[in-house]
């Protein structure tokens, strides 16, 4: 068995641990040893029957293999911590409930929750979260450090750039396009192409607000 962290130990992070249990108890494959957080109250802690290691530095001071995951649900904050380890081997987890093709490519990193459909043709980035019971349609493309939170659905031939984040119970018609770092409100439907390091809401989702660039 491989052994692996979870980095971040949120709610998320202990949704991700239950995942890896998951996966385990169908082919045994990740040895989960515990999780790492730059929270320092945590460290030494037990969280739900695995130890806090330490922080991000713990983890670039080890010199066996280790493979890690990222469960921070927030696409920029995710995207810096990953960029901070730099070198480092990374796990991708998909829940043994989730329905895909073998024509759907997904990149290092990304985590699939139990009760998601991906259809056919479609094209992950790395370090993807798509949460509970998300659908994603033919010939979609959800670039890098993307967060689909829970129900989300997203039709075929459309776009995600990177580090958009859909909220809970969001949905995107088919053929469009969400452009970089843009947060679409929970329940909000897209109906039309959106800028990038927005905020739109409603349905139809309308942007109402401007997001700092990086």
């Amino acid at each position: 068995m491989k052994k692996l962290v979870i980095i971040g130990v949120g709610g998320f992070g202990r949704e991700v641990a239950w995942l890896v249990e998951r996966i385990n108890n169908v082919v045994p494959e990740w040895d989960l040893i515990g999780f790492i957080d730059d929270n320092k109250d945590f460290h030494g802690t037990d969280v739900n029957g695995y130890q806090v290691l330490g922080d991000s530095k713990w983890l670039r001071n080890q010199s066996e293999d280790i493979f890690a995951v990222c469960a921070v649900g927030s696409s920029k904050v995710r995207k810096k911590i990953i960029n901070k380890l730099g070198n480092q081997k990374y796990a991708t987890l998909i829940d043994p409930s989730v329905q895909l093709s073998n024509l759907v490519e997904i990149g290092e990193g990304s985590i699939i929750c139990a009760g998601t459909i991906i259809t056919v043709n479609v094209t992950l980035g790395s370090h993807v979260i798509i949460n509970l019971d998300c659908t994603i349609g033919h010939n979609a493309v959800i670039n890098s450090f993307t967060t689909l939170y829970p129900s989300v659905n997203i039709s075929g031939d459309t776009i995600l750039a990177e580090c958009v984040e859909m909220g809970t119970g969001s949905q995107i018609i088919q053929g469009l396009k969400i452009e970089r770092a843009t947060v679409v409100g929970a329940g909000s439907t897209v109906v039309k192409n959106l800028p990038e390091y927005c905020v739109a809401v409603g349905s139809p989702a309308k942007n109402i607000k401007s997001l700092q660039r990086e």
